[in-house]
């Protein structure tokens, strides 16, 4: 009898757990996202809208013609010619959603803009669903095992693994795509005679946010799945959480590989360069939604937990870093305001997608100042009465 009771139980359990899942809105393809008033998903109308004018008034100071910002900046780096192509971008521009409905929007969210290094994010999870299916077995394994080239000949760079690549931790030494990495973010403090002489860091001992390494892991991730990442990207996620078809990954003009005798373009992990993930507001916020359900749409796990599990396990030499480019907020350090629980997908611009399980909170906020982020989000959460 105690058996048919436990079996019983159990049953019920598992039914409960099924119910709960279903109940979950998940949005159509395209433009079929149902809209709810602030009202009826817990927030206080006015309050919302107070943060949203607040953001339109933060809108970044820098010019919209986004190639000419990259040579005010990031062109007067070494080698920092543009490879990748850029658009002039549009009005400051957001999407809030909370339990999967679109509560509000503002700007242009229908524009394909650059989103800059929240592709990494992009490519991060083309990295996930290469774990997912064993195609990459561990992530503490050795990168150069699993690629043909000879950018780990070096006793330095031959104790790489994917878990630095996604952290940036590995200090890979080398040129790619006509780029050093020494020549990213070089740092101003030391005689630029002495920048190819810097000493090499132990592997997994030392952060750096450099773009020459983290397009060597799309290089990396290309060759285990012997197809274009953003066919992957476009196959497993984009199409099946209802992405629009007007989303772009480029790559450089330089960055062509030849596999299986074609020629294959290598995508780039940021628009440091030009070039990484053009896309809309709203597939921002699908893509940030995805994340948010860790993977699940529609009851089916596109990308599973254990890897969402890693990606927001917080790095041993930066605490603030997953899996690129997840910035977690441990110790609420990097948005004061927010859950410690919470994270976002970060690019230049700023580009934010602010993910908060705890509020079931989408936050996607295009051409803001990274100053007023803290304040944007906290008058948001402000606005939240039912949690």
């Amino acid at each position: 009898m105690r058996m048919i009771l436990r079996i019983l139980v159990c049953t019920l359990a598992a039914a409960f757990v099924a119910a709960s899942q279903e109940s979950v809105y998940y949005p159509g393809p395209g433009d079929n996202w149902e809209h709810r008033k602030a009202e009826q998903v817990g927030m206080d109308a006015e309050r919302l809208a107070a943060a949203i004018e607040f953001a339109k008034v933060s809108e970044t100071k820098a010019g919209r013609d986004l190639r000419q910002n990259h040579y005010l900046s990031w062109g007067l780096e070494p080698y920092g010619d543009a490879v990748g192509p850029h658009k002039k971008r549009g009005d400051m521009t957001g999407v809030i959603v909370r339990n999967g409905y679109l509560v509000a929007e503002w700007g242009e969210p229908q524009r394909v803009d650059m989103t800059f290094s929240v592709t990494k994010s992009f490519l991060s999870t083309t990295v996930g669903l290469a774990y997912d299916r064993g195609l990459i077995r561990d992530v503490d394994d050795r990168v150069q095992p699993y690629m043909p080239t000879d950018h780990f000949d070096s006793k330095h760079n031959s104790k790489i693994t994917w878990d630095h690549l996604l952290r940036q931790t590995s200090d890979w030494e080398g040129t790619l795509w006509g780029k050093p990495d020494w020549a990213d973010r070089p740092p101003k403090d030391v005689e630029p005679t002495k920048w190819l002489t810097r000493p090499r860091n132990e592997p997994g001992t030392t952060y750096k946010y450099n773009d020459v390494r983290v397009n060597f892991l799309a290089l990396a991730a290309l060759h285990v799945w012997r197809e274009p990442l953003p066919q992957v990207l476009k196959k497993h996620v984009m199409d099946p959480i209802g992405a629009s078809n007007t989303w772009r990954w480029h790559g450089y003009e330089n960055s062509w590989v030849t596999l299986d005798g074609l020629k294959v373009q290598s995508a780039s992990g940021g628009g440091h360069w030009g070039g990484g993930m053009f896309l809309t507001t709203r597939d921002q916020a699908r893509f940030g939604y995805f994340t948010l359900r860790r993977g699940k749409w529609k009851g089916k796990q596109l990308l599973s937990e254990k890897w969402f599990a890693m990606a927001r396990t917080p790095g041993t030499v930066n605490d603030g870093y997953g899996f690129m480019n997840f910035f977690l907020n441990t110790g609420r350090k990097s948005i004061p305001s927010a859950p410690e629980t919470a994270y976002s997908h970060r690019g230049h611009g700023t580009n934010l997608i602010y993910v908060d399980e705890e509020n079931d909170l989408v936050v996607v906020a295009r051409w803001i100042e990274g100053s007023a982020i803290d304040e944007f989000i906290g008058k948001i959460l402000a606005s939240i009465k039912e949690r």
